[in-house]
């Protein structure tokens, strides 16, 4: 039964360092370039009816570097918005705001959990189309957040049940099915 394969890009200088990142567009550093074509590897000998990816340029970059054509981008993939929370650490955040948890607050001038929901339930109805009329397996080349969503959204959760599913950078998942119900085949691989 085909799956969607999930590939988070590799590592940038704000991702090494925690740094929230959603609308600034950061190249990989040599080790995300490495990571990225490290999972290339991982997939050689796979073909994917689509491979759909964030329009940013680490996440394209990352398919590039590991080998996937691109066959369409779309801002539902794109990372969470951060809004007024961009480019700073969690630590950071909760020196003036102890209780706040992206899972369940959202950001102040980003997007809310449910936002993001919305949109990631969109690639999901897309890639859902594609294998139910057997084309193939497909993959989702994105971020850590926007991807940790479509896992906890593949499996009935709302999107704060992504925060319970960890994701480093480069690494592989896959979503598929038990008996004909959406299942976590893989995760952080």
């Amino acid at each position: 039964m085909a799956e969607i394969v999930l590939i988070r890009h590799g590592q940038t200088e704000w991702s090494a360092a925690g740094r929230h990142t959603s609308y600034t567009d950061l190249e990989l550093t040599g080790e995300g370039e490495r990571q990225a074509r490290a999972a290339g590897e991982r997939l050689h000998g796979r073909t994917f009816a689509a491979v759909v990816s964030s329009p940013r340029k680490r996440a394209l970059r990352t398919a590039e570097l590991a080998g996937l054509t691109v066959t369409e981008t779309t801002d539902d993939l794109a990372e969470w918005n951060y809004g007024e929370y961009e480019g700073i650490t969690t630590a950071t955040i909760r020196e003036t705001n102890p209780t706040w948890s992206l899972w369940t607050d959202g950001a102040p001038g980003g997007e809310s959990p449910e936002q993001i929901a919305t949109r990631i339930d969109r690639v999901l109805a897309h890639a859902r189309k594609i294998l139910d009329e057997d084309r193939g397996d497909v993959v989702l080349i994105a971020h850590g957040h926007s991807l940790r969503v479509t896992g906890a959204r593949w499996i009935g959760l709302p999107a704060s049940g992504g925060g319970l599913l960890k994701l480093g950078t480069a690494t592989i998942s896959t979503l598929g099915f038990e008996h004909g119900n959406p299942a976590i085949d893989s995760w952080n691989a």
